[in-house]
């Protein structure tokens, strides 16, 4: 919703335009020394990048990475003065160098960065759609749905939800949340890596680039613990099948050149598909056999009046819930047009807040069985329904890209 958005992103598509960044060999060097990192290339036949932390880093108060004095001196033996370089842009956040191409992405896991701490304070994005947005609409639009309040999701949300989890990561604006659901990989049956989400937890849009430090927790708080009792929990609670990091992402080309923070731009293709792998190294089990499920995604889901009922998933955390419990709404779909060129979205009654964005929506599938067929994208200003885009070729394109990228591996 980017009434509910937004975490960092990998890849533009085929069309992309390519440019070589001056941040380009700093960050290769800074991950390879410091971090033991892989830089993604932008090619389909290389491998998205990986790294393992060999040195622990740390975000201060205010949310920013600090890389501890050791490191810092190493790279400046290879003239790299981190206080420095780029005017701190690798840290600050400057909006001019935001990285748009996936050559220039380095994503590397950072072990103990998503601290149980970092992870409760994580805030939903400031976004909203105001219903103004939405007066022009052209097509077909069915009437504002009835509100359905949200129901908490009975715990263990694993025995309940195994695929749900909460999407960490850092953008300009801070340390954020979505969330996202597990889905299966026709690369690796039974063994999927794949998580899918909304596109504008990856990437900001036409004004703005990837965002980084994305990483996937599924089954976040499983034991649904108050916001006061995970002060004191443990990683292992409030992560108990642990971290899993991005090491490729990819969006529509839809949502990066329409996409925006506000209203419905962009919205028609909203979704993402990432590929994670575990912060504590591999295990020899993949995201799917470690949570014992994952979900197909249904590209030919029946036309909204034929769908009797979809089931949203995710973590508000705008007022009035926290992001600290997951929540879902049952109700029959309507149709939402945001204009004639655009695909019509789904729209269901449904009170979750900013922090839900990018999670699951469940509903019978062509085979006649659970399939996601949707996840959330956008809300109004005050919360009462929810849209999502309907899954077709391109999403096909991008969820099927991800998989081949990994199928040999």
């Amino acid at each position: 919703m980017r009434s509910i958005r937004p975490s960092s992103g990998i890849r533009r598509g085929r069309n992309a335009r390519r440019r070589t960044s001056p941040m380009l060999g700093a960050v290769a060097l800074v991950s390879a020394l410091a971090l033991t990192a892989t830089a993604c290339d932008s090619g389909e036949a290389d491998a998205g990048g990986r790294a393992s932390a060999s040195a622990s880093a740390s975000a201060a108060g205010d949310g920013k990475i600090t890389i501890p004095d050791d490191i810092k001196d190493r790279l400046k033996e290879h003239g790299i003065d981190l206080d420095k370089w780029r005017n701190g842009a690798w840290k600050d956040w400057n909006r001019d160098d935001w990285l748009r191409e996936a050559k220039d992405y380095v994503n590397p896991i950072i072990k103990g960065l998503w601290d149980p701490d970092r992870m409760r304070r994580a805030e939903e994005p400031d976004r909203a759609v105001d219903d103004s947005d939405l007066s022009g609409d052209q097509g077909v639009t069915d009437p504002t749905p009835a509100a359905v309040e949200a129901a908490a999701v009975p715990t263990t949300y694993h025995a309940n939800t195994p695929e749900a989890g909460k999407l960490l990561f850092d953008s300009p604006e801070g340390t954020s949340v979505c969330s996202a659901t597990v889905v299966e990989d026709p690369a690796h049956p039974g063994k999927s890596n794949l998580v899918w989400t909304a596109g504008h937890c990856v990437h900001a849009g036409k004004k703005g680039g990837w965002y980084r430090n994305l990483a996937f927790v599924p089954s976040y708080n499983d034991a649904g613990m108050s916001a006061k009792q995970l002060e004191t929990a443990s990683k292992k609670q409030v992560a108990p099948y642990g971290v899993w990091w991005a090491d490729w992402a990819q969006t529509s080309d839809q949502w990066i050149a329409q996409g925006g923070p506000t209203g419905g731009d962009g919205a028609s293709y909203d979704f993402a598909v990432i590929h994670v792998t575990p912060e504590e190294g591999d295990s020899g089990k993949s995201l799917e056999e470690t949570v014992g499920s994952a979900l197909p995604v249904d590209f030919a889901a029946p036309a909204v009046p034929k769908v009797r009922s979809i089931t949203a998933t995710g973590y508000p955390a705008a007022a009035p819930y926290d992001g600290q419990r997951l929540y879902r709404c049952e109700d029959k779909p309507g149709r939402l047009s945001l204009n004639t060129t655009d695909p019509t979205m789904y729209r269901i009654g449904c009170t979750m807040t900013g922090g839900a964005s990018g999670g699951g929506w469940v509903a019978t599938g062509s085979e006649g069985e659970p399939a996601l067929v949707s996840n959330t994208s956008i809300g109004p200003v005050k919360a009462g329904w929810l849209a999502g885009p309907r899954l077709g070729g391109v999403a096909k394109g991008v969820y099927d890209s991800v998989s081949k990228k990994f199928a040999g591996q």
